[in-house]
């Protein structure tokens, strides 16, 4: 009577770490890799510029880097004006916090492929809120 219980004990871990692996896959992952504190962090309508590296992450090769050319992207959030992982990705940050965000294909470029990006790449971005234009950094 042991083996089934171990088999649906093993049943469920396997499940569950396939639903975990499932739905990381479907979905941003943002990890905050400078934290700063302050009292006004970016919402839907802020015009920002933010710096950023962004890679693929099947093999780690640099597409694009704000950093090169030594000016930040400057967008407002939650337009559609730059891809939904970012849209999403970059709320609630702080200027001067540092965030990477992966970022997988439907809230990239889908199935399109885009200039050295492939089609249905999962994509990293190491990025960095210059400004949120109308606010000034707070000095805590």
């Amino acid at each position: 009577m042991r083996f089934p219980a171990l088999s649906l004990a093993l049943l469920a871990a396997t499940f569950s770490s396939f639903a975990s692996a499932t739905s990381s896959a479907d979905e941003v992952q943002t990890e905050i890799t400078n934290p700063v504190e302050c009292t006004r962090k970016t919402q839907v309508g802020d015009n920002i510029k933010v710096h950023y590296r962004g890679t693929l992450a099947a093999d780690g090769r640099e597409f694009d880097a704000s950093y090169k050319r030594g000016t930040p992207l400057a967008f407002t959030v939650g337009q559609g004006q730059v891809i939904k992982g970012w849209d999403d990705g970059l709320l609630g940050m702080c200027i001067g916090e540092k965030r990477t965000l992966t970022i997988p294909p439907k809230f990239g470029y889908g199935d399109r492929a885009v200039g050295p990006i492939p089609a249905g790449s999962t994509l990293i971005f190491e990025t960095e809120l210059m400004a949120i234009q109308g606010v000034d950094k707070d000095e805590l």
